[in-house]
């Protein structure tokens, strides 16, 4: 069917989009640029960059909006960081980190290839903005000024994006009935690791241990791998999260979403070098396999069907 082509081409367009973004999680630019700002320690800077475009809050709305953290975790890094340094110092920080990160990524990208593409994915943002209602994180950095230079400007668009699927798939799991750590216990017994996903989520062992009591109990978990009705949970979620996704694509049009993956594909593949893998956001190298799915995404959307075995997390647990 045609929605589901659709859906695939949001999750095609999810593994172009999301390594842009994610160099401010791992990029050694990006934490320079944070510890210089007043924000020392990863998580200082982590909580801080990505809760800024919400100003000084506490950790109430975080836990809500990051939805896979502990909240003691959270507590340890809210308010405190604001004493460190001002939500837009944070902003100013997470920009120009993002900026050197990309730059230093991509020097073999020629330069009015990166317009183009700032371009584009900005159009693809602005069309985002008809579909923010229950979209906090989406719509708080949908909120802020563009920035004035291509570089700039393909990580603003791309993190406008990626929030908005992230949002998307925080209440694709709820609806599911899943809570923050029950998320992860059931997603390392289906395609990730507890070592991967525990300790930079600051969950205790005991939490941890509660949560696959409940998950087992549910009938997801036996012996702690997860069962068919685990595996169809995740098709639902995944398939849910796409649909969320899609409207940006949908507005922007099969045509030039094409254009748009065409530009972004080695864009992506470069700043894709940066990222760890695996990685706690569940996002699949570019290579191999993964760049002839993302290559699937230029071509207008036919009918098809969603490919249960294709997976990738909507992208929030960063």
């Amino acid at each position: 069917m045609v929605a589901n082509a659709g859906m695939d081409v949001a999750r095609r367009m999810w593994t172009l989009v999301e390594p842009l973004h994610a160099v401010t999680y791992f990029a050694p630019q990006a934490r320079a640029a944070f510890e210089a700002a007043g924000l020392r320690g990863f998580w200082r800077g982590y909580f801080a960059g990505r809760a800024a475009p919400l100003g000084a809050v506490g950790p109430g709305p975080v836990c809500a909006t990051f939805f896979g953290f502990a909240p003691a975790m959270v507590r340890r890094a809210l308010p405190d960081v604001w004493s460190r340094a001002t939500p837009a110092a944070a902003l100013a920080a997470r920009l120009d980190g993002a900026r050197a990160a990309l730059t230093a990524a991509l020097p073999g990208v020629p330069a009015d290839h990166l317009a183009q593409a700032a371009a584009a994915l900005r159009r693809a943002a602005e069309a985002a903005g008809a579909d923010f209602a229950g979209r906090p994180l989406a719509a708080a950095n949908a909120g802020l000024p563009w920035p004035d230079d291509p570089v700039g400007t393909l990580w603003h668009a791309a993190t406008v994006l990626r929030e908005h699927r992230g949002d998307g798939h925080v209440a694709a799991l709820l609806v599911a009935g899943l809570d923050g750590v029950e998320s992860l216990v059931w997603r390392a017994s289906l395609d990730s690791s507890r070592d991967v996903l525990q300790p930079p989520r600051g969950w205790t062992d005991e939490q941890w241990e509660a949560a696959a009591e409940r998950l087992t109990a549910r009938g997801w978990l036996a012996g702690g791998a997860a069962t068919a009705p685990a595996h169809a949970a995740r098709d639902r979620v995944e398939r849910r999260t796409d649909e969320l996704a899609a409207a940006p694509w949908r507005a922007l049009g099969p045509d030039a979403t094409a254009r748009l993956a065409g530009l972004l594909e080695p864009v992506a593949a470069a700043a894709g070098r940066v990222l760890p893998f695996p990685n706690p956001i569940g996002l699949p190298a570019l290579g191999g396999a993964d760049r002839a799915r993302a290559a699937a995404a230029r071509e207008t959307p036919r009918a098809g069907s969603h490919r249960p075995g294709d997976r990738g997390n909507g992208g929030i647990h960063a």
